[in-house]
């Protein structure tokens, strides 16, 4: 069966086009292909099928094998893998995923192809029952919280999967993710584990993420988590709504806009790395 390896800044997933062809046992294929030793490496693989209610559809498993709901990063590149390689000629394309029914709008270069994509998240989620997070108020933003007897000023978002974000002083890019991610992801108050965010604010425009995704560990880049971290900005003061928000990721940035009806937009490129085979 052929694949094709693919990223947006770094987030970097195993394709499938499952309009053409059936792969069984995804959660034990994504295990071993994701391993960067013995697989061909990845934050996961991607399937990209048919739908009954969008052009497309979107299947994704992390490198433990679960499935996850929605990822903004796959959902980009699997804009530009279906008008490039010609499955569509659409360049507002809909794609249906387990976190509701996104819009790309892909956006062209002098050759032809997909340079970049604009991604439609839907509206983000603040209430707790829905994201889900055990917390007895109306919204969690901007609460002290314990995590692992540490007390966390936290904001609570889903962009179709939930996340954990936290505004700190300290340089992100010194926390050690590996020891801290792990007590967020797999702590009580997040029933189907979290996607944490670790931010800095540089100025009312620009945010810095380093980003602990369940299932996976530390990415990169992660589209959704971009998305919660702006929504999380505005709903906390730091920034505006209406205005584009640059997040700068571990792989590179991505440009978030938090409209006032609630919706969020995600620009951001993908890439193509190899195309390849598989034979178990």
């Amino acid at each position: 069966m052929k694949f094709t390896k693919m990223h947006g800044i770094g987030n970097d997933y195993i394709y499938f086009d499952c309009t053409k062809e059936t792969l069984e046992n995804p959660e034990q294929t994504a295990v071993k292909l994701s391993d960067r030793h013995f697989g061909v490496g990845g934050d996961g693989i991607v399937l990209i099928m048919k739908s009954e209610v969008a052009d497309f559809r979107m299947r994704m498993f992390n490198i433990d094998g679960s499935e996850g709901k929605m990822c903004g990063n796959a959902s980009r590149c699997i804009g530009k893998f279906v008008y490039d390689r010609g499955l569509t000629r659409k360049t507002t394309v809909t794609l249906e995923t387990l976190g509701g029914i996104k819009v790309l709008n892909l956006h062209l270069d002098s050759q032809g192809t997909v340079e970049s994509v604009t991604v439609d998240m839907g509206k983000a989620v603040l209430e707790p029952e829905m994201i889900p997070v055990s917390f007895s108020g109306d919204r969690l933003v901007g609460e002290t919280v314990d995590i692992a007897g540490a007390k966390h000023k936290i904001t609570a978002v889903s962009m179709g999967n939930p996340h954990c974000v936290i505004f700190r002083d300290d340089d992100v890019a010194e926390l050690p993710l590996d020891k801290i991610g792990p007590l967020f992801e797999n702590d009580p108050l997040f029933p189907e584990r979290v996607n944490t965010e670790f931010v800095n604010v540089i100025n009312g425009t620009t945010l810095k993420m380093r980003v602990w995704e369940r299932g996976s560990g530390e990415t990169l880049a992660c589209g959704t988590g971009a998305c919660a971290v702006t929504v999380a900005a505005v709903e906390n003061g730091i920034c505006k709504r209406d205005t584009d928000i640059t997040v700068k990721l571990t792989g590179g940035d991505l440009v978030i806009r938090y409209n006032s009806d609630g919706t969020v937009l995600m620009t951001g490129p993908a890439a193509f790395v190899f195309d390849g085979e598989l034979y178990e």
